[in-house]
């Protein structure tokens, strides 16, 4: 692939979130993680797992966990100020119970030499606090698996399957990690549904490369 296949495919790329009533082959799913997998992770961790469902029920009850949330957070009274806009946004969050397949993105914590020292150092040393709270604003557990599920997205998509990352079922995290029997000690930090596209979005303008890049001489 050269520079310009590349650029098209990551250019063409959408967020899907209308799929054909057609099933996905675990085959594929599972060719597309394993891929996924050579995307770069801290430490050579690999501390990421996903779980790939294919089980309409599955995928009903998630969505149903998270409607059931998105209903509580519009109920708040804080939810007025945010506008009707993000009322409907968060109203929507379940719309991914017609995919005929999705995979959920778990992490474990992340813990190098750095980690463990500054952890056991910083309540006695402000030097040590601020060397630990700087790492987990960067969380290398994080940055592995989002770089993992960026690789999956583009994956999927040369395959001709359409996803979208979601990080909203986060809202009820603890509910799908009880659906999908997720063990103590990984955690729920992405979302895909996936389906064939039924649906080909607009691309979205980017800002340009001027804005979002500095050259330091």
């Amino acid at each position: 692939m050269n520079i310009n296949d590349l650029a098209e495919l990551i250019k063409s790329r959408r967020s899907i979130r209308v799929w054909h009533d057609k099933p996905v082959s675990e085959k594929l799913l599972c060719d597309a993680i394993e891929l996924a997998t050579y995307a770069p992770n801290g430490g050579n961790q690999q501390n990421w797992h996903f779980y790939v469902i294919v089980n309409k029920d599955i995928i009903t009850s998630i969505a149903d966990a998270v409607q059931e949330t998105a209903d509580l957070m519009v109920s708040w009274p804080e939810a007025a100020k945010y506008g009707e806009l993000s009322i409907r946004i968060i109203q929507r969050s379940s719309f991914f119970r017609s995919a005929p397949a999705a995979i959920a993105v778990t992490t474990r914590q992340y813990e190098s030499a750095i980690e463990k020292m500054s952890a056991e150092r910083k309540d006695k040393d402000p030097r040590a606090r601020d060397i630990y709270g700087w790492r987990h604003i960067a969380n290398a557990g994080i940055q592995s698996a989002a770089s993992a599920v960026a690789y999956l997205t583009l994956i999927l998509h040369q395959m001709g399957l359409g996803t979208v990352w979601m990080t909203g079922p986060m809202q009820a995290k603890g509910k799908i990690e009880k659906i999908l029997g997720i063990p103590a000690g990984n955690d729920l930090v992405a979302f895909l549904p996936v389906g064939y596209p039924a649906e080909n979005p607009d691309l979205r303008a980017r800002k340009p490369v001027t804005e979002v890049c500095e050259v330091i001489k």
